[in-house]
């Protein structure tokens, strides 16, 4: 499911117009992204949780000459799964 098909998906199941839809899936997924931002986490009871990871620096190779590479520290975001969302999938 790409975004377009999510906000089709809200509008039906909502009983919104599609561009209500739109506004309240690009509202939710700008409120997680500032959120992770500012190295805060977004928990969904039920659903799961956003939070932002710490990476540490590393060696790599390159896979076509092997040549050793450095791998820079960086922050990612990560999202675990909720005990009722993976009921569901299950």
């Amino acid at each position: 499911m790409n975004k377009n098909e999510l906000v089709s998906a809200v509008a039906e199941a909502a009983k919104l117009s599609k561009a209500d839809a739109q506004s309240a899936v690009e509202a939710v997924f700008s409120v997680i992204t500032g959120e992770l931002k500012t190295g805060g986490d977004v928990r969904l009871v039920g659903f799961g949780n956003f939070s932002v990871s710490k990476r540490a620096a590393s060696t790599g190779r390159n896979p076509q000459t092997g040549a050793e590479v450095q791998i820079p520290a960086r922050t990612v975001p990560k999202f675990t799964a909720g005990k009722g969302l993976k009921d569901a999938v299950n």
